[in-house]
């Protein structure tokens, strides 16, 4: 366990959704609540009250909030939250979309989750920030980030588990390469700066579709299999993917591009078949692929 390895990992979510519009009968539009972008604020923003209220409604639930602004897309919004614990992390990512699509409604909108809810738009994800602490006092991110690096392939499907996850990766600022950087936000995995000076992971590939128990629990054991096996971090590639040479890529892995090639990847995953029983893995083939 991480205890008796005397290693400490906190997660901090940072959750993108969209707010759309209600018909009169209360049904949900794919009417965005406005055009605004990225920190927008009023009276372009139509949101910021709204995410204000959803601020004080989470903190009164014991769930604090770090900050909130209007994000790329018409009408999405971004709620980043304070490091906890993992199973803290994950109770809090699961109660904050319930919260969330129910103050929502009852403003009369709608909170969608969903990584591509709006085929032109930018995508909505969960990027998390991972923490690694240790008592002996050894910085371990590094190897923790290169066996994150070396199973996400593995895991992906528990981490984007929908068609439509799919939809979101490699576009509009979503990952593509299993890469790496300081500051760049077109890369897997970026190392934010941090005023505290405390170093952290950004793993940029998730979204809100995840079980956040589940993606959590591989993400340690793979951050952990990189510790144990002392892996060396890869180069950082800061270049901004989107616009650099494909030569520059050549031999970079690539995310799986579907729902399928991530959940056959998955089956053929040491870690995953290590601690994941196989039902586990069906039952995500069958929501996931209709089977």
């Amino acid at each position: 366990t991480l205890e008796e390895e005397g290693i400490e990992v906190k997660f901090g979510s940072e959750m993108e959704f969209y707010v759309f519009k209600r018909y009169a009968q209360g049904e949900a539009t794919r009417e965005p609540i406005d055009h605004a972008g990225y920190m927008d604020v009023e009276p372009l923003d139509a949101g910021e009250n709204l995410r204000r209220h959803i601020c004080f409604t989470l903190k009164e639930m014991g769930i604090t909030p770090e900050s909130s602004h209007h994000e790329r897309g018409p009408g999405q919004m971004e709620i980043d939250f304070r490091y906890s614990d993992p199973v803290t992390a994950a109770d809090n990512t699961s109660t904050v979309k319930w919260a969330v699509r129910n103050i929502c409604a009852s403003d009369g909108c709608a909170a969608d989750f969903s990584p591509k809810p709006l085929p032109d738009a930018p995508g909505s994800g969960m990027h998390l920030n991972i923490s690694v602490h240790s008592r002996d006092g050894i910085d371990h991110t590094d190897a923790f980030m290169a066996g994150i690096m070396k199973h996400i392939r593995d895991i992906t499907v528990f981490l984007n588990p929908t068609e439509q996850s799919y939809a979101r990766l490699g576009r509009m600022e979503a990952p593509r390469y299993v890469s790496w950087a300081v500051q760049n936000r077109s890369q897997l995995i970026r190392i934010p700066a941090d005023p505290s000076g405390r170093r952290r992971i950004e793993l940029r590939s998730p979204d809100s579709e995840a079980n956040p128990y589940l993606a959590f629990a591989l993400l340690i054991r793979a951050g952990m299999y990189g510790i144990e096996h002392n892996l060396p971090l890869p180069t950082p590639l800061d270049i901004n993917l989107y616009k650099a040479d494909p030569v520059l890529m050549h031999g970079l892995q690539q995310l799986p591009a579907s729902l399928l090639e991530a959940l056959q990847t998955a089956r053929g995953s040491s870690l995953v078949q290590k601690y994941l029983p196989e039902a586990c893995l069906e039952a995500y083939a069958t929501a996931g692929m209709g089977y």
